[in-house]
Formats: C-alpha cells, structure tokens, sequence
C-alpha cells in the first residue's frame, strides 16, 4: 500500500510546489491544506509535511502527531523525533530527502545526547527570550556557566540559532506557546 501524504501550509506556492514534486517522484497524490478545521482528517495520513510557523500555528494539533510530520525549514531543527528537510537545498537533496522519509520511513531512534535538567532550564530561559545575563541571575549561576551551557545544548542538538531553539523547545514540550 503507498503511503499517504498531507501538506500542511499556508504558502500555496511552497505547498504546490512540493505535491508537484511528490507526484513527479513517487507517484503519490498528496492532499494539501491550509487550515485544520477537522483534526481527525490528519490520522487519515502516514506522513504530514509543513513549515515551522504552520506546526506552530498548528501546535495543538501536529505536536502528537511530530513523529509523522516532516518539517520543510530554512534551518535544522535537531528536534528528536522531527524530520526535517531543508528549504533551500536542489531538489536533487528533498527527493533524496523526501524518499527516505515517505518511501523507507525508519523509527526515531532516541537521543543520543539528552540535554541535562540545568540545560533544559537554560533552554526554557533562552527560548523564552532572556539574555544570557538574565539567565544567569535567575538561575543563580555565572553568565560564562550559561554560554557554557548554552555551547552544551547548540553541540548536542545541532542547532545554533535561537529561533531554532525557541521551535525545539516547543516541539519537545520545555515550553509552550502563548503562555
């Protein structure tokens, strides 16, 4: 049986673009969407792929659902469990990308480097917009013991932006939006 496929974007350009490729490559019909208004629609599918802002717009929706989305990103998110592709590689890379992930999907193997609980905190703090200053005066620790920390947690995710971080955190539960 082929596998199912569900674009969740807003970017009708990005989402045409990517069922044209799908439908070139594979000879799937993906299902494009812009709007989840009936939640059950998404278990009807083995694969979700969207953006960072969709799967945050979507938060509620897509985050127990993270082991069957694939995120289409400007950057990597390192998120354990995500799949990501990146936006600006040739299309030679996302149907490399996108056949290992739909065609031969493999489980999420756990985290080999499981951020600490002090990391964590630091997480919580960065993505929550605070300096390294104010990290380090609320945790009552030195601000070289947060860039250290922080040094820590960019090396074991792979992800070095804090944008990228904000979304891990996110996605992984360590904060939540609009709170």
């Amino acid at each position: 049986m082929k596998p199912s496929v569900i674009i969740v974007a807003c970017d009708m350009l990005l989402a045409t673009g990517l069922k044209r490729l799908i439908q070139d490559a594979f000879s799937l019909s993906p299902r494009i969407i812009d709007d989840i208004s009936k939640p059950m629609l998404l278990d009807d599918f083995d694969h979700i792929i969207t953006t960072p802002d969709d799967f945050v717009a979507n938060l509620s929706l897509l985050l127990p659902r993270k082991a069957q989305c694939i995120i289409f990103s400007y950057s990597p998110l390192g998120a354990d469990g995500i799949r990501f592709i990146p936006r600006t590689a040739p299309e030679s890379v996302i149907i490399n990308q996108l056949r290992d992930y739909i065609l031969t999907p493999k489980k999420p193997q756990a985290q080999k480097n499981a951020l600490s609980m002090r990391e964590i905190d630091v997480l919580r703090l960065v993505a929550s917009g605070l300096t390294n200053k104010e990290i380090a005066d609320a945790l009552c620790i030195s601000v070289n013991t947060v860039l250290t920390h922080r040094k820590n947690i960019s090396a074991k995710l792979g992800i070095k932006s804090v944008s990228g971080l904000s979304l891990y955190a996110m996605m992984n539960g360590i904060i939540h939006p609009y709170h």
